[in-house]
This record gives structure tokens, C-alpha cells and sequence, in this order.
């Protein structure tokens, strides 16, 4: 078995991944034939034989792409390696090295990196096991059809041989003898009678380890448990025959595993007369199939348990009725930085010794450490007090992270956040119970890394929303979910409509109207911000010039907020003039508002922009205006020609008397901006003592409730602000 990979031939194999498939595939099929050939008994020319080769290779090329992956097509390949005549072990080995060596290269995609190569590479390995599976199958089939027609011939000898005794024992002792499966002949007490050669090589060779034995001696701990129910069943005569996978000990302590076939041979009176055993020897395959097994279900690099293999173990925990789980969600903080500054070999050799502290840690009953890829482990225990294992188990994980890994001369520290999920068993999926400890491991990881959170419901639902709402900013763009509302601008001291703030909306299908708080953030995060606020500068703009075409006299000014993100991008100012020009609007009818915080310790590359767009006529308004941190003296290098005063400074005005405390931080605000010729705009006006005091400090414009909630852009000259014009005295 281990020879046949060593003879698969190695063809040029730059030239394979530029011609078409179909040459691809032939290709494939040729190497293929090259190394099976040797070993089949078949009456096909080479040609033919690699020509019967290429329908199964496209087979294998097809699965190897399919979505959703089925690797049980496989055995079907296998199958017909057998129908053909390759049932030789060194055929099964000289496949299995050519599919590993090659079938990637040929028939994978062009031009993917090296986790899409991971992920083929993976279902590469479950394409062999499934081969090598419908291999084992179909050659088992055929063994057992030729024992039947093996058995039927012994019992028809044996049954000759009392009618015409000389003739039927040289046809007997014929097939006895020649057949290439173990043959052995016992009373019904289960004293061994005969064997034949094949039989004892099985064996190792030892005739006296296995005549004179009785079958009851050759019990082993893995025998089924219904093996010895349908042996008594057999000599009692209440059954003809059996067939089972039974595992013997050689003489020397080594195991032996077979395909059993055990039928009873009765004598012409129809009594039970003796049992007759027909033996596959399956040692090897079953190691194929074990060491397949293991390849595909545990990782290359540190040996620990997959992402399959730990998927298996966390349904299992899931299911059992009654029990608890605990599972902690590890991701290495900052592993990107040791890839790239000391190279992938370095990386690797850190995740091993990671995952050596890890099964250290993970030594009770019921614990597993598995690694689910890059620098992702999990850890699972089970029992009745999860909670207080799980926590201890990720006590140690971080205690057992916090020794710094020498590698390549240089000790590296490593940290971690983990993220715990535990509860009862039986009311998550394993898909659910991984996604919780993936959010809670983000949060501990956000909270500062090298810590452990444990998972919340709330939470998770609201990372989830997140998440959901992320992924589907872009088409909401594309469709159309986007709107805006305008709140008036209103002028305090003779309650004009002097402008509008534009305020961006998100008509949900699945959560109805969101606020820009809900999303703004998550365009930030993706970019989207960029396009989403282009979109929103157009839509504000082209209103303003409606509403100028429409009631004429004085421009109302629209206000549009900026983002950071939109702060930096190279075409902001070249953008805003496109838009202004497109709908021909003046400059100074369009006012872009700032937050303070986008500009603590902006350098004069930031602020260019700004100043040329101010240069153009265009205001910059300074929002959430004493949020931040900035000094006051920088208002003299800022370009802006508007203070919005945060609502939190005039809260205290809502009711009378006023805070005092409030009232002399605004009054300060509005000396200092009228003395830098800058206008003053208060937010969050809600009651009318609010606006009289504001207007009575000196504030220019105000907005908020108490004028009027943002609506629809045709309210705008609608509304009724009695309120706010101020009362005469």
C-alpha cells in the first residue's frame, strides 16, 4: 500500500491550470491510468483504460466544486475501479497519491489564495476517504458473491462427497485449497476441524494457534454485541448463516480484521451438521480508511480536532438530555502582526505551541481543544457544573497564554480573548452555541483582549442585528430604503425659517424607520459612509434648490453633516462643487456641519479641505460644539463660521429659573463665538422658557422640538411658529 503513491507520475504542471478543462481533465485521466495501470487485470489497452478514466475524473472535478459539497460521489469512483478489474491494494494506493498530488492542481479553480487552496485541499482528502470507502465497498461485494458461489460449491461437494465419495473430495480439496479467502470447517461444540492455507497466513502462519482451538476462545473486547447471539443461533439451527466484522488476536498480539461469513451445512437428512467460516482479511483497509479518517478530521498543522470533528463532539454534547455544556471561544490578539513581521513559518510554529498549552489545559473528562482555523480555538467541557469549569478552563487558558513563546531567538507575548457560552444541553444548535461565543469573544476582545466575557442574550441579538443591518446597507442603497427629513433652522429673534438640517432615514423592510444613530456608525465601519453621504448631499441640495424655484425671496440653507470618513476623502471638495454646480445652487446656501471630535488635533491637511470650501462660500458649522477636548484658541484656525452648542448645555433652560451653572457656560459660549464673528446654533430647543432664555443670551438659530420634529421637506414653509417669535416687552 504505501508503494503506490511513490510511482504516480509527475507530469510538467505549469502548463495545466491555462488549458481548458476538458484538456485538464484528459490530462488527469492520463496520469491516472499511467499509475494504476501496472496493477489492473484487465483486458483494455492503456489507451482505453485511461479513456474509461476521464467520465470518473470529470466526476471527481465536479464534486470537488460542488455547492453544496457532497463528497459521497466519490464512492461511486471507487466502485468502478473495482467493475473495471482494479481491485489490486497497490491500485486503491497509486489513486489516492494521484488525487492528493493532483486533482487540485488540474481541476481546482484558477487564481485563488491560500484559504480558497485550504478549503479545496480539505475537500480533496474527503473525496479520497469516500473512493477509498466505495472501493472497500464494492470489492467486499464482489468477495462475498464469490463466497457464496464458494460456499454453495463446498456444500455441494460436501454433499457429494457422501454420495461419490472420491470424486467430490478432489472438487472440494480443489476449492478448499485455491481459494485466495480464509476457509475453516467446525462441529457444532466449535471444535476447529480444517482450515486452509489462506486462512492460517491470515493468522501468521501458526497452524497450531488455530487448529484444535475452539471458535469460543477467539472472543475480542470489539466484537458486536449480536456476534456470539447469532453463533448460538447458528449451531442450534435456528439460523442458516451470518455475516459480521469480527477482529481476531494473532498469535503475536497483533489484531486481525475480517469480513465474516459463518453458514451452517446440514447433511442430507436436513440435520445441523457443521459451520462453515469464510474470512476476508480487512486489516489494511480498515487502517486506510482510519488513517483517512483521521486526515480529514483533524488539523495538519497542530494536530488537534477540526472544525468537523469538533462539530461532532459539540452535537453530541448538544444533544444528551439532562447535561449542561460550557464553551470557550479563543482568538489569538494580535497574531496578524507576528505573520507579518516574522513570516508565516514563525506564525505556525506559535499556533502549535499554543495548542500544546491548550491540551494542557484541557485534561478533565468531558474536555476537548479543537482548532477551527487561523489563530480560532475552542475548548468544550461537559458535566453538571459547566459554569464553574468553564470558568476555571478559561482561567487556565489565559494563565497557561501569559508565559511568553520563544520563537526564532525572540520572546513573543501572547494574549487572547475568549468568549463563553454555556448552559443547558438540547435548546441551541452547535451553529448557534458557536456564533454566541463568537460575538461574546468580539466583546471581550473590544473590552481590551487578554479577558474572557461571558454571553448575553441581549447582546448577542443586538451584534446580530448589527450584523444583519451591515450586510444589508449596500443593497438598501441600490434600492432605494433611504430617505430624509428636514428639521428647521429657526432665527430667534424674529422666528424666520432660515435653513434645515438634513437628517438621513433608513426604511427597513424588516425594522421599519431607523434613525441614523442605528446605522451611520456601520457605514463608517464598511466605507459605505462615502457613496450613502454623496447620495444624501444630492438629495439635501437638489431640495434647496426646489425650495428656492418654489417660494423665492431668500435661500433657505441646508445643513448636511459630514462624517470622518468623508473628512478624509480626496475628491470631498472636488464632489461638493459637482453637486452644487449639478443643481445650481449658490455656495452659500449650503452649510456642511462637523463634529467637534472629527477635529481635536486635525493638522492642516485635514482642515485644507474645509478651508477651501469655505473659501467658496460654502459654511462649516462645528457640531456637538463643548463635547469635545479641543482648546478654544483653535476656533481661530478653524474654518468655520457656525458654533452648534450641544444639547446637553441647555438642558438646564428647559424649566425656570435655569440652571445658573448652565446659563453662564452658554453666555460664555456666545461672547466668545460673536467676539470670532461666529454665529450660534442651539440644539435640542424643547420648551418655550428654553428658547426665551437662549434667546435672551443671544443664540442666533435654534432648533428642536419645540419648533418642530424633522418631517417631510414640504413642511417646511408650513409650520406654525408662534412660539417662537418673541413676545413684544
Amino acid at each position: 500500500m504505501q508503494g503506490g503513491p511513490s510511482r504516480v507520475p509527475h507530469p510538467c504542471p505549469q502548463a495545466a491550470p491555462h488549458s481548458g478543462l476538458d484538456d485538464r481533465i484528459a490530462r488527469f485521466a492520463t496520469i491516472w491510468g499511467r499509475a494504476i495501470f501496472p496493477f489492473t487485470a484487465t483486458s483494455l489497452t492503456r489507451p482505453e483504460f485511461e479513456q474509461h478514466l476521464v467520465p470518473l475524473t470529470r466526476t471527481l472535478a465536479e464534486a470537488l466544486h460542488a455547492r453544496p459539497f457532497d463528497a459521497a460521489v466519490a464512492q461511486q469512483v471507487g466502485a468502478e475501479l473495482v467493475a473495471v478489474h482494479c481491485t489490486d491494494p497497490e491500485a486503491l494506493a497509486g489513486t489516492l497519491g494521484v488525487i492528493e498530488s493532483y486533482l487540485v492542481l488540474y481541476c481546482g479553480p484558477d487564481g485563488v489564495g491560500a484559504e480558497g487552496t485550504e478549503e479545496y485541499r480539505s475537500r480533496c482528502a474527503r473525496l479520497q476517504h469516500q473512493i477509498a470507502a466505495g472501493f472497500a465497498r464494492a470489492l467486499r461485494e464482489r468477495t462475498l458473491r464469490e463466497q457464496e458461489a464458494i460456499a454453495r460449491s463446498a456444500l455441494t461437494a460436501r454433499i457429494d462427497a457422501q454420495q461419490a465419495l472420491h470424486a467430490s473430495e478432489e472438487r472440494f480439496r480443489a476449492v478448499f485449497e485455491g481459494a485466495a479467502i480464509g476457509i475453516g470447517i467446525a462441529d457444532l461444540e466449535g471444535n476447529v476441524l480444517e482450515v486452509n492455507d489462506a486462512l492460517l497466513q491470515m493468522f501468521g502462519g501458526m497452524g497450531g494457534h488455530v487448529r484444535g482451538r475452539n471458535i469460543s476462545e477467539w472472543g475480542h473486547p470489539d466484537d458486536a454485541p449480536q456476534v456470539w447471539r447469532m453463533y448460538g443461533e447458528l449451531v442450534r439451527g435456528e439460523r442458516e448463516s451470518y455475516r459480521v466484522e469480527k477482529p481476531y488476536y494473532r498469535h503475536d498480539g497483533t489484531v486481525l480484521w475480517t469480513n465474516l461469513t459463518v453458514s451452517l451445512l446440514r447433511d442430507t437428512e436436513g440435520r445441523p451438521q457443521y459451520q462453515l467460516a469464510l474470512m476476508e482479511d480487512t486489516t489494511e483497509r480498515r487502517l486506510l480508511n482510519l488513517r483517512l479518517r483521521y486526515e480529514a478530521t483533524h488539523d495538519a498543522l497542530t494536530g488537534l480536532p477540526n472544525r468537523t470533528l469538533f462539530f461532532e463532539r459539540l452535537e453530541k454534547a448538544l444533544s444528551g438530555g439532562g447535561t449542561r455544556f460550557g464553551l470557550c471561544y479563543l482568538d489569538l490578539d494580535g497574531f496578524k502582526a507576528v505573520n507579518d513581521s516574522l513570516g508565516h513559518s514563525a506564525g505556525d510554529r506559535l499556533l502549535v505551541e499554543v495548542a500544546d498549552r491548550l491540551q494542557s489545559c484541557a485534561t478533565g473528562p468531558g474536555e476537548v481543544v479543537a482548532r477551527l482555523g487561523g489563530d480560532e480555538f475552542v475548548a468544550l467541557t461537559t458535566g453538571p457544573d459547566t459554569q464553574e469549569k468553564v470558568t476555571e478552563l478559561a482561567v487556565r487558558i489565559l494563565s497557561a497564554l501569559s508565559a511568553p513563546i520563544r520563537i526564532e531567538g525572540r520572546e513573543l507575548s501572547v494574549r487572547g480573548s475568549i468568549g463563553i457560552v454555556e448552559g443547558p444541553a438540547g435548546e441551541r444548535t452547535p451553529a448557534e452555541v458557536l456564533r454566541s461565543a463568537d460575538i461574546t469573544m468580539y466583546r471581550a476582545k473590544a473590552a481590551g483582549g487578554s479577558r474572557f466575557e461571558f454571553a448575553d442574550a441581549e447582546a448577542d441579538a443586538r451584534a446580530i442585528t448589527r450584523h444583519g443591518l451591515t450586510n444589508a446597507l449596500p443593497a438598501a442603497l441600490e434600492r432605494g430604503e433611504f430617505f430624509i427629513e428636514y428639521q428647521p433652522l429657526v432665527h430667534m429673534h424674529d422666528g424666520t425659517v432660515r435653513g434645515a438640517e438634513a437628517l438621513v432615514r433608513w426604511e427597513h423592510p424588516q425594522y421599519g424607520v431607523l434613525g441614523p444613530d442605528r446605522f451611520i456608525p456601520l457605514a463608517e465601519r464598511t466605507g459605505l459612509i462615502v457613496p450613502l453621504g454623496r447620495w444624501v448631499l444630492e438629495e439635501s441640495v437638489r431640495q434647496a434648490r426646489t425650495w428656492q424655484r418654489e417660494h423665492g425671496g431668500s435661500p433657505l440653507r441646508v445643513n448636511v453633516n459630514l462624517s470622518p470618513t468623508q473628512l478624509h476623502h480626496p475628491g470631498l471638495v472636488a464632489d461638493t462643487v459637482a453637486v452644487l454646480e449639478n443643481a445650481g445652487l449658490a455656495p452659500g446656501a449650503l452649510c456642511l456641519e462637523v463634529t467637534e471630535s472629527a477635529l481635536i488635533g486635525a493638522d492642516d491637511d485635514l482642515l485644507e479641505p474645509l478651508r477651501r470650501l469655505a473659501d467658496l462660500g460654502v459654511d462649516i458649522a462645528l457640531d456637538d460644539f463643548g463635547t469635545g477636548y479641543s482648546n478654544l484658541a483653535n476656533l481661530r484656525r478653524l474654518p468655520v463660521s457656525v458654533l452648534k452648542l450641544d444639547r446637553s448645555f441647555t438642558k438646564g433652560m428647559q424649566q425656570q429659573p435655569a440652571n445658573p451653572v448652565d446659563v453662564k457656560i452658554v453666555e460664555g459660549i456666545v461672547a466668545l463665538a460673536h467676539s470670532l464673528e461666529l454665529a450660534v446654533t442651539v440644539e435640542g430647543v424643547e420648551t418655550g422658557a428654553q428658547a426665551a432664555q437662549l434667546r435672551a443670551l443671544g443664540c442666533d438659530t435654534a432648533q428642536g422640538w419645540y419648533y418642530a420634529r424633522p418631517g417631510a421637506p414640504d413642511r417646511i414653509h408650513a409650520l406654525t411658529l408662534a412660539d417662537a417669535i418673541p413676545t413684544p416687552g
